[in-house]
């Protein structure tokens, strides 16, 4: 093959250019390494039926059923034939459909007993789910396929392979087996192997071309079992070789020492704090405090529950940095969450965040807000504070990120909700110091410890699961608006109670209310799955007219003015609103300890860990959290399971895991890491857990032995391919 390596072999060489366009076009199936990286979904065996009891409706499937009967019919006066086949497998039933004349064809081949596989997409008529025109193979002999085809079906597994409309599983059966046939005779020799020799014998893995062989050939499933084994390795092992060198080349950089100054800035703000830090706060502190004093970055990820006193934690380290002679900026995703940060922050250290003003404290420094709607004046005072040096502490959106933004010395970064944030704008702030900052990225999203390994695998991790003292339970119930709308009319009895008792109130909406395209009104048959989301406009009318009439109701969603939001938090901060109907904008930092319930309409349409992030905005105080989901979704639905996973625990960890497991990974692991899931085919993060663990022990140690893995030329060659892949969503600018 010209010296090519065989996987980057274009597929147009050895299938054609039809088949190969085909493949490319709508399977995303472009060299030899893709297509045998393309795994079976499951397998058929012969003899055994697969379950048509469960076909997913609108779907396109692959199913290995056997003819129960066929009937040709008329319709349309005769004028019309049809012919209907109904297959089965033991579990159910699936009608085939076929019009025209193609069906007396298909009558001589469909007869009762034959067994095949069918593919097409699953509809439902009269009732009855069915095929229209699907594309089948018969896999008995009398079935009238060739003789090679056949005799490829008989007496192993079938493989049934994601396929599409266009290009059936079985296609793609014949497909591999033409390359595996070209292997075979060429002895697998152009075939890169990613995995030391040592670690594969060290762990009993199967080389690179017998796991292809097994998987895409199985003559038994303790072959498929061994295949998945190994694949399952290269997809972990590359990754965490990519996120090992990483942290290696990291460690190699310069980085400035920040040790806090003794009775400075630091100690006077802990003798004045009010309350005793949990030992959970102490510990992670520690660990910070360790990696500032080194002369490389430090690169930690800090996480934990809501309310954990993340914030704390990371205004001490910011603290001591500026106690060290420099600068510390945090970085917040949103202008409501930077304006909460400025206002928690500035209360929090009082006299101490006045530096060299009047009144302020001797040891004291400046804590300055930059966003993005900040006034001229303001904006240009804000930007000469950070270049003298006048401000220790920078609180901002991503106005922190722009070019015109100078820091006297840049010592430390805080990236809040990282999740929100691409790794460039994580990266564009590192940029900014004299030598690389230290970097500590904090999230209140419980993320799963191989989720941690595989998305943050280039960070340390702290995890804070200790709330502080004082902090109050949180009851969370599912009212099923639809089914008991006397539930709903109860919920509201409860905000009013609420309020009565002095406390406050949160209502969130998926939508604001205000946009163009907002759709028209539909009928009234149509269920909650089809109108549009509840909006914050329309909710907040009803309530004031409503259920909630005499209370002081205020709206806060995104499309406010800076200011307009700011002051909407002010009034609601000081209790001189009883309830705040809001988007998800007050989803993460707002702290509002009076506020007491919580009621989520359409809870539905957010995600488990969202629905815990929002929760957590109740309960901050001395009084007991009340949270409410309301949903019209039926109570057998996914949707309302998910609600009533939600209401069972107050685990973030555990909610995470219940997330990942019903969500696609691609999502749970966000935008900025999509790169990193388009590798992952046979791995999965949530199942996978010692795979990953032992994988990045592996990696370590190879890394550390050989950082540019010049011994390894297999590893450094498959590292490429997965680095020109996916290095501009994730791992260069991680």
């Amino acid at each position: 093959m010209d010296g090519v390596p065989a996987l980057q072999e274009p597929l147009k060489k050895i299938l054609g250019g039809n088949t190969a366009k085909v493949m490319a076009e709508h399977l995303d199936l472009h060299t030899v390494g893709d297509l045998l990286h393309h795994y079976p979904r499951r397998y058929a065996e012969r003899g055994e039926l697969t379950r048509l009891a469960d076909l997913p409706l609108d779907e396109h499937v692959t199913v290995v059923a056997q003819v129960a009967k066929a009937a040709m019919k008329t319709f349309n006066h005769g004028k019309g034939v049809r012919l209907e086949v109904v297959v089965t497998d033991g579990s159910g039933s699936l009608t085939l459909v076929f019009f025209g004349r193609g069906a007396y064809a298909r009558e001589k081949e469909l007869l009762p007993g034959r067994r095949g596989m069918f593919a097409g997409k699953v509809s439902v008529f009269n009732r009855t789910r069915q095929l229209l025109h699907p594309d089948y193979e018969l896999l008995d002999k009398d079935g009238g396929t060739s003789a090679g085809a056949v005799e490829s079906f008989a007496g192993r597994l079938l493989p049934i392979y994601p396929a599409c409309k266009q290009f059936q599983s079985w296609k793609l059966t014949k497909a591999v087996d033409t390359l595996l046939d070209l292997f075979e005779a060429e002895h697998w020799e152009n075939i890169v192997d990613p995995l030391p020799a040592a670690l594969r014998d060290g762990r009993g893995l199967a080389e690179l071309a017998d796991a292809f062989r097994k998987v895409h050939r199985p003559g038994s499933k303790a072959d498929i079992e061994d295949a998945r084994a190994r694949l399952k390795w290269d997809e972990a092992f590359v990754l965490q070789v990519a996120l090992a060198r990483r942290r290696h080349a990291d460690g190699q950089l310069p980085a400035v020492a920040r040790k806090p100054a003794a009775d400075g800035l630091l100690t006077a703000f802990d003798a004045k704090l009010p309350f005793t830090l949990t030992d959970g706060q102490r510990k992670v502190s520690a660990e910070i405090f360790d990696d500032l004093a080194t002369e490389h970055p430090m690169h930690r990820l800090l996480q934990g529950e809501v309310g954990s006193g993340k914030t704390m934690v990371a205004l001490r380290a910011m603290l001591g940095v500026v106690d060290a002679g420099g600068q510390a900026a945090m970085l917040a995703p949103t202008e409501v969450l930077a304006q909460q940060h400025h206002r928690s922050i500035t209360e929090m250290m009082g006299e101490l965040a006045e530096g060299g003003m009047l009144g302020g404290a001797e040891r004291g420094t400046k804590v300055v807000l930059l966003t993005g709607s900040m006034g001229a004046a303001a904006r240009r005072a804000a930007l000469l504070d950070l270049i003298t040096g006048e401000a220790g502490i920078v609180i901002g959106t991503h106005a922190l990120i722009e070019d015109k933004v100078r820091f006297h010395d840049l010592g430390l970064v805080v990236v809040d909700e990282q999740h929100r944030f691409g790794v460039e704008q994580r990266d564009a702030l590192r940029s900014k110091g004299k030598q690389p900052p230290h970097l500590l990225v904090m999230t209140a999203t419980p993320i799963p410890r191989t989720v941690a390994m595989t998305v943050f695998g280039d960070l340390e991790t702290s995890v804070l699961d200790q709330l502080p003292a004082g902090r109050s339970p949180i009851a969370t119930h599912v009212v099923p608006a639809k089914d008991k709308p006397h539930f709903l009319a109860r919920a509201w009895e409860r905000v009013r109670e609420e309020v009565a008792g002095g406390h406050q109130a949160y209502v969130v909406c998926p939508r604001i209310g205000d946009e163009e395209d907002t759709p028209k009104k539909k009928s009234a048959e149509d269920d909650a799955e089809k109108r549009p989301p509840l909006a914050v406009l329309d909710i907040a009318a009803q309530l004031t007219k409503g259920p909630l009439a005499g209370l002081r109701v205020e709206v806060l969603h995104g499309r406010m003015q800076p200011d307009a939001k700011d002051d909407v938090m002010r009034r609601f901060a000081a209790g001189q609103a009883d309830v705040l109907v809001a988007t998800t904008v007050i989803e993460v930092g707002v702290n509002v300890p009076n506020a007491t319930a919580m009621v989520i309409m359409d809870a539905d349409r957010f995600g488990v860990s969202q629905l815990h992030q929002l929760r957590g905005r109740v309960g901050r105080g001395s009084a007991p959290g009340l949270c409410l989901l309301v949903s019209e979704m039926p109570e057998a639905s996914p949707a309302r399971a998910r609600l009533t996973a939600v209401a069972g625990t107050l685990d973030g960890f555990e909610l995470s895991r219940i997330d990942l497991e019903q969500r696609r990974e691609g999502d749970v692991l966000g935008q900025a890491q999509s790169g990193v899931r388009s590798s992952l085919r046979m791995l999965t993060v949530i199942d996978d857990e010692e795979v990953i663990a032992a994988a990045r022990e592996e990696a370590t140690a190879v890394v550390a032995a050989d950082p540019e893995l010049t011994g390894l030329p297999d590893l450094r060659t498959a590292l490429d391919a997965l680095l020109d892949k996916d290095r501009e969503q994730y791992l260069e600018k991680g």
